[in-house]
Formats: structure tokens, C-alpha cells, sequence
């Protein structure tokens, strides 16, 4: 198997800082790119953060297409790691599947004290028919789904269909064990999204057990909401949420 160099800008971040940590994950066919801000507003913030990422992903589509949703939990489940070895609180955040990745974890580690998934993605009815196929091997994709003028996602340009069923198997996942989730949840969602339906927002919060969550609506920016107009709407919202609940 070929072996393909990580892309610049593509990397997993760590910023060291107090004993609160924030696992920040990045999506589908993405890079750690997208998280960054965050991640770096969070540690100014004084936050421990880890910014993993995914495997197969910041490399080559083709690299992707050799790796399994299972493998996509490992990559977070081995931030979450990083941070319980230095943190004794963790909140987690994500966009679209990384905000999927960021309920997987809430659903398995009780522990975790609060998440803010980032149009989060459980069911994409545009995906479905891919599961009975092969062909194409290889689908083009709306890559920075950005409202704001020359802002760029680092993101494959290609996208395997062998990835796409394994999102599929994810997001079914998750979706089925949405009631697991307890913790306090702040959900965003943008009210134009060209890549996840806004509605898996709306199913999110309404089938999460959490006894405190609230939904944020994010008015000026498209899919990647992360490096769109709604960025500081993102950072101030959420870290007001760790504040309050750290």
C-alpha cells in the first residue's frame, strides 16, 4: 500500500494547558484544518486541547478508502486518551462527522462532561442508494461548503464510496444511540447547509437524553460553519458552555 505524506496544515494538534480538556474532531473527507481556530482559541482560553486526526484522513483519498469507521472511532477514542492522561474534565466538539464522532463518544464514555457538535450528521438521504454499490469507485464532492468569500476547506476532492458506507454504518450508530447521550449538549446548526440536512440537528436534540441542552442557530454561514461567518459565534458560545459547566 502506498504511503502517503500528511498535508500541510493537515496535522493533529496538541496545546498543553489547565486540567480541562476539549477533544476538537474534524469531518468527513477534512482535515484538522477546519478545527483549528478552536483549538487555538480554546488553549488561549487556557484549555487543554487535542486535535486529532482521523485516519486516512489530510493525506490522500485514496488512503481513506482503506479505512473503516472503526477506525475513525479509534482516532478519537486515542485523543480522548491523550486528554484523560492530562485533564481530570473533558468536553467534546466536532463538525459534521466529527460532531457524529462527538456523540459517539458521549453515548460510550459517561464521563465526558459536556459536547458541542457542529452540524452533526446522522442521516444524509443523498448517501443512501451508495450503499448496494461500488461504481463509481471514486465521487466528486461540494468540497467548502462556505458562505465567506475565499475561505478554502483543506478537503479531499475526491471522495471514496467504500468511505461513504462506512459513514453510512457510523451514522446509524449513532443515531440509534442518541438516547445514551446525558451530558449537557450545546448543538449548532446552520440554517444553509448544502452537505448535512439542518433537520439532523433538530433529531439530535430531540432524541438526546440530556436533561440540559440548547440548540444555537447559526444564521451566515453554510456546512463548514468552523471557518465561515459564525467562527466567533462558534468560539464565544462554546466557551461560555465549558464555563459553565467545567
Amino acid at each position: 500500500m502506498t504511503r502517503y505524506s500528511v498535508l500541510k496544515n493537515a496535522e493533529a494538534f496538541y496545546y498543553e494547558g489547565n486540567n480541562i480538556g476539549i477533544l476538537v474532531s474534524h469531518g468527513f473527507t477534512g482535515s484538522t484544518q477546519s478545527m483549528k481556530p478552536l483549538g487555538e482559541a480554546y488553549h488561549q482560553a487556557g484549555y487543554t486541547i487535542c486535535g486529532p486526526r482521523l485516519k486516512g484522513h489530510g493525506t490522500h483519498y485514496e488512503e481513506m478508502e482503506q479505512t473503516t469507521y472503526q477506525d475513525w472511532i479509534h482516532s478519537v477514542e486515542e485523543g480522548l486518551a491523550w486528554l484523560k492522561a492530562r485533564c481530570d474534565t473533558i468536553f467534546v466538539t466536532g463538525l459534521s462527522m466529527g460532531g457524529t464522532l462527538t456523540l459517539y463518544l458521549a453515548e460510550n464514555y459517561p464521563e465526558i462532561k459536556g459536547i458541542a457538535p457542529i452540524n452533526a450528521a446522522i442521516e444524509i438521504p443523498a448517501m443512501e442508494h451508495l450503499k448496494e454499490t461500488d461504481e463509481p469507485r471514486f465521487l466528486d464532492v461540494i468540497g467548502s461548503d462556505i458562505k465567506k468569500a475565499n475561505v478554502q476547506e483543506l478537503a479531499y476532492e475526491k471522495t471514496p464510496v467504500q468511505s461513504v458506507k462506512q459513514i453510512l454504518k457510523l451514522m446509524e450508530i449513532v443515531k440509534d444511540d442518541l438516547h445514551k447521550v446525558t451530558c449537557p449538549a450545546l448543538i449548532f446548526v446552520s440554517d444553509e447547509d448544502h452537505v448535512v440536512p439542518p433537520l439532523n440537528s433538530t433529531y439530535i436534540f430531540e432524541n438526546i437524553s440530556s436533561a440540559e441542552k440548547k440548540a444555537v442557530s447559526m444564521s451566515d454561514s453554510y456546512h463548514v460553519a468552523t471557518l465561515d461567518h459564525d467562527q466567533q459565534k462558534i468560539i464565544e458560545e462554546s466557551l461560555r458552555f465549558f464555563e459553565k459547566y467545567k
